[in-house]
């Protein structure tokens, strides 16, 4: 029995860590495209226009991800001087990477859905398990990153509306502000707002899917 529940617990790591090793470098290669497409081919020239998810590893993030269901990539370099409206162009190519996030994990609950519609209670185990971790998984690092301080995505939109000289200011501090929100998730201190945002999203997709069941 213990044996059958250790192989079990195996392979949802195994699947998670696979998820990931899609889920990140779908999030950063949007970062990428998006600043590229905006007039910026910092992340493009990096080699990070890309779904190689060996261009995008960080060790303890991809070990966060994978326990946790939150992590982090290396940080997709962007220059905002070369964005016509450097505010707006942050903000655009930031939201980039959870919006795609959040549209993989619509595309992963059709999928689920689909499977089973089309398969029943026959629909293979490990597929059903691989496309619901696609689904909380890609919706788990889109919330995330939509906190709205530094260095998350969501502080690139939420800057924006700040004067200029207090936009640079705080963002003077994002690797401090990022070592805090970090201890407060570990801690436990950010699961209940996550939780909600989680399910809310989690809802709309569903809702959203609605047409196939």
């Amino acid at each position: 029995m213990h044996g059958l529940l250790g192989t079990e617990v195996l392979i949802a790591y195994l699947l998670r860590a696979l998820v990931m090793l899609i889920v990140i470098p779908f999030h950063e290669s949007a970062h990428a495209l998006v600043s590229w497409l905006l007039g910026d081919p910092t992340a493009k020239n990096a080699g990070r226009l890309s779904l190689n998810p060996v261009r995008h590893f960080d060790l303890m993030g991809a070990v966060c991800m994978v326990i946790a269901g939150v992590g982090w990539a290396k940080p997709v370099s962007i220059r905002p001087d070369r964005f016509r409206n450097p505010k707006v162009g942050m903000a655009v190519s930031a939201a980039a990477g959870p919006v795609s996030n959040i549209l993989l994990a619509f595309v992963s609950m059709m999928l689920y859905k689909l499977a089973y519609l089309l398969l029943g209670f026959s629909t293979p185990q490990l597929l059903a398990d691989f496309l619901y971790y696609m689904i909380v998984m890609n919706i788990s690092l889109g919330v995330f990153n939509l906190i709205p301080v530094p260095p998350f995505d969501g502080s690139r939109i939420f800057l924006t509306f700040l004067p200029q000289k207090y936009y640079f200011k705080v963002m003077q501090y994002e690797r401090y502000i990022m070592i805090a929100v970090l201890l407060l998730a570990v801690f436990g201190v950010l699961n209940l707002p996550l939780s909600v945002a989680d399910n809310a999203v989690m809802g709309w997709l569903d809702a959203a899917t609605s047409f196939i069941w």
